[in-house]
């Protein structure tokens, strides 16, 4: 595994050579993982900008500034193209994949050149926060010139969540860097190739839901009324600790005993608490549950049957 406290060591020679210009990764209330490749691409591109260097072809920057590399990402995805679903106490990893094209003179298996893809909110000159992988991706040649690479996304609710605003549509970007070589106590900028692509992809970040049910009394005789009771809640990333869901929608469904689908019965609203009650009469026995749509902040969610015995 590259080292992570070399990035860092760079990262900070580079930040020099722009005038200590903070990088976008260092912005207030941003929060990636420490030392990432993303700190040292965008500490590289920094000090282009700053020296008035161009993004482009390898040879667009001065010698004493880094230079753009001749490398792009493309066909990336996230978790499959599913939601990332957090809630308030597990760390979720999610697989990434994507294709790395780049120049003949780019060598993306030496020691020194560092690759990584992050998750942002917000702008991308000043995210609001940032996620990114426990290790680099790990990549494979196709072609003298091509590559596909899997990595992950690792997401550590107490440490990288900011808040409930983090449940939103995050953007994707592409950081690679080359040291070409050099020693990373004694960088020269102008040796150092970088690049920062962003508009990768998206993935839509939510807060885990949970969902109760409790049908009684069991047994029940024909005719009698059934109350059916439950709960459902969602990842509060304030506190983290679950929360009802309030004024949501629910669908309470039965199915026969021996059946194999269920059937929407009613639908019923969530209290101010999340709490879910409603009647129904006693016909034949059966298994009942609640069964919730979902949001765009919080995934569906639906639970387990409950068995009542008619008499």
């Amino acid at each position: 595994m590259r080292i992570r406290a070399t990035v860092a060591a760079v990262s900070g020679a580079l930040a020099l050579s722009a005038l200590a210009l903070p990088s976008a990764a260092q912005a207030d209330g941003a929060h990636g993982s420490t030392g990432s490749v993303a700190d040292l691409a965008r500490a590289a591109q920094s000090a282009a900008a700053h020296s008035g260097a161009k993004t482009g072809a390898r040879s667009a920057a001065p010698a004493a500034e880094p230079a753009p590399l001749a490398l792009t990402f493309s066909k990336f995805t996230i978790n499959g193209g599913k939601p990332i679903v957090v809630g308030t106490t597990y760390t979720k990893r999610v697989p990434t994949t994507f294709t790395v094209t780049h120049a003949a003179d780019v060598n993306i298996f030496a020691k020194d050149f560092m690759l990584e893809v992050g998750l942002y909110r917000g702008s991308f000159d000043k995210p609001a926060n940032e996620f990114y992988g426990d290790d680099f991706p790990v990549c494979k040649a196709v072609s003298a010139t091509v590559a596909t690479c899997k990595g992950n996304i690792a997401v550590y609710p107490e440490f990288d969540l900011f808040g409930n605003a983090d449940a939103t549509k995050w953007k994707a970007v592409g950081y690679a860097v080359a040291l070409n070589g050099q020693d990373p106590d004694e960088v020269e900028p102008g040796d150092v190739g970088f690049v920062v692509q962003d508009k990768l992809g998206t993935a839509l970040v939510q807060r885990a839901s949970k969902l109760t049910v409790n049908a009684s009394p069991e047994p029940v005789k024909k005719g009698k009324t059934i109350t059916v009771t439950g709960w459902l809640s969602r990842a509060n990333w304030d506190d983290f600790k679950y929360h009802g869901y309030t004024a949501q929608p629910v669908k309470l469904q039965f199915r026969k005993k021996g059946g194999k689908t269920y059937t929407t019965v009613k639908t019923v609203k969530t209290n101010n608490k999340g709490d879910l009650k409603t009647t129904v009469k006693a016909a034949v026995d059966g298994y009942w549950r609640y069964s919730f749509a979902g949001t765009s902040t919080t995934p569906a969610v639906t639970a387990t049957g409950d068995y009542v015995d008619v008499k």
